[in-house]
């Protein structure tokens, strides 16, 4: 029997109370049970089919795929918990410590989603262990999350003898999610094992590539959250003083929360010299007047799928000429990256547009110390300096989708109808950088938008945001004049 369901008392903490047999004996009684009034999630078939997928892959083969564990943040708190990107895409399970199993049948794979019991008031767990439902309120029984899923489920006890009956050398496993799984599927051949493993990892990740009509709408629906978010925040930003950026980054996490399940990733809020910090995520800084202020940030939906989305603009509402010279050189990269896009481009060719553009502008800045050709050729790339990531990413149920697939079917590969990317070029100019004029130094500017590769071109899903400098300039003077909202 599992410490899950033995009966026997959960670990306490040093500042949990003592409980007096009258008290337990007294909890142990009179209790209702109210079922919970459960139907099939409407994307059900979705997972059925890319569960169906993945089973043609791998004929005869066993297939794990977990959903991870809760990790901690401090002591005996915990990080919010969200299920690894490919077991939701699979199963749309949002709990720990789940695993999705594919057993081979004869006709396919039978799928079974081994996951926890309800904590019920069988034992003194409900009330005693911090999972317990006094505590995170009612869990789902294995029957009701069969019925909610469309999933066959079993009880996670009964899971070490499922793994344990996986055979060497046809079992392939998605690691690194949950410890436990890989130390119990040991590699048979390890070189051999390794590549099986990574192999899943690809499938997974390709399968994920072309979005259906339903992920489309998912993808859709955080978008809009997102441009609501930005437009909560440009309503809060004072054009004559300068407000904390973590202001800014909080307004965008209350929509977030309000629309969606989250921030698909972790807000950057850069005013000044911030902006040209790729990854700036510390978001302790003041915007200024005068400056300019670069905010990459974006919902996740419910079911998991985010947006990702950047815009820059001058705090005090108007461009200077040299900062408007620089935007314009950005948005024109970006716009001739959305012209190439269509079935067929190869994804690396649209980062050679962008950059072409990037590094022109750069020359006409009198930056470069080369021509343009010779600063794009491989064996030189200089203009990267003042760029350094390229013209953008998969987009999906991860903020960085797909990152399995094989660089044959991404980097290298030809784009499809179906694909969501991001086109997201950038210049900075670091505010150390004796290469550049003072007057840029502390300059970063990046324009990141989400767009649907379609039959003949490619739509841009986040168009409910303005681009071009003289947009941006009139949109943030129409979000000030509307003023400050609460999601509603």
């Amino acid at each position: 029997m599992t410490a899950e369901n033995s009966g026997t008392q959960p670990k306490t903490e040093s500042h949990d109370p003592d409980f007096p047999e009258a008290f337990l004996s007294f909890m142990r009684q009179g209790w209702r049970e109210d079922p919970l009034t459960v139907t099939p999630l409407p994307e059900v078939p979705n997972y059925a089919k890319r569960r169906a997928a993945l089973s043609e892959a791998f004929p005869g083969e066993t297939l794990i795929i977990p959903s991870g564990n809760e990790k901690v943040r401090a002591n005996d708190t915990d990080y919010h918990f969200r299920p690894g990107s490919d077991f939701f895409y699979l199963t749309g399970d949002h709990d720990p410590d789940s695993v999705l199993i594919l057993h081979p049948s004869g006709s396919g794979h039978d799928a079974v989603l081994y996951t926890r019991q309800r904590n019920s008031k069988d034992t003194d767990r409900f009330f005693r262990d911090r999972n317990g439902e006094l505590w995170v309120g009612r869990t789902h029984t294995l029957a009701e999350k069969s019925t909610e899923l469309g999933l066959p489920t079993a009880a996670l006890g009964s899971l070490g003898p499922a793994l344990a009956g996986s055979a060497p050398g046809r079992t392939r496993v998605l690691r690194g999610l949950d410890a436990n799984v890989d130390r119990a599927i040991l590699p048979y051949e390890p070189d051999r094992s390794r590549l099986r493993d990574r192999e899943l990892a690809h499938v997974v990740s390709e399968l994920k590539l072309v979005k259906d009509e339903w992920e489309i709408a998912q993808l859709q629906a955080a978008i809009d959250a997102t441009v609501r978010g930005f437009e909560d925040v440009a309503r809060v930003l004072p054009a004559d003083r300068g407000v904390k950026e973590r202001l800014l980054e909080g307004v965008f996490g209350l929509r977030a929360r309000h629309d969606g399940n989250d921030v698909g990733y972790t807000s950057i809020v850069g005013a000044g010299p911030h902006a040209t910090i790729l990854h700036w995520v510390r978001n302790n800084g003041v915007t200024v007047p005068g400056e300019l202020l670069l905010m990459d940030m974006g919902v996740e939906g419910h079911n998991l799928y985010t947006a990702d989305v950047t815009r820059t603009v001058p705090v005090n509402g108007v461009f200077t000429p040299l900062q408007r010279q620089v935007y314009d050189i950005v948005h024109a990269s970006q716009q001739a990256g959305m012209d190439a896009i269509r079935p067929g481009v190869v994804f690396r060719d649209v980062h050679k547009v962008c950059m072409r553009v990037l590094a022109e502008g750069l020359h006409d800045l009198g930056l470069l110390p080369v021509g343009v050709d010779q600063a794009m050729a491989d064996d030189s790339t200089v203009y990267r300096r003042w760029t350094l990531h390229g013209f953008g990413h998969m987009l999906g149920i991860d903020v960085h989708d797909c990152s399995a697939a094989r660089n044959e079917t991404y980097r290298e590969g030809e784009l499809k109808e179906g694909f969501v990317l991001t086109v997201e070029p950038g210049l900075y100019f670091q505010p150390e950088d004796e290469l550049v004029p003072e007057e840029l130094r502390g300059v970063g500017i990046r324009i990141e938008d989400d767009v649907l590769v379609t039959a003949d071109g490619c739509r841009n899903l986040s168009a409910g945001l303005p681009r071009s400098s003289g947009e941006v300039e009139q949109w943030l003077a129409a979000q000030r004049e509307a003023g400050p909202r609460l999601p509603g």
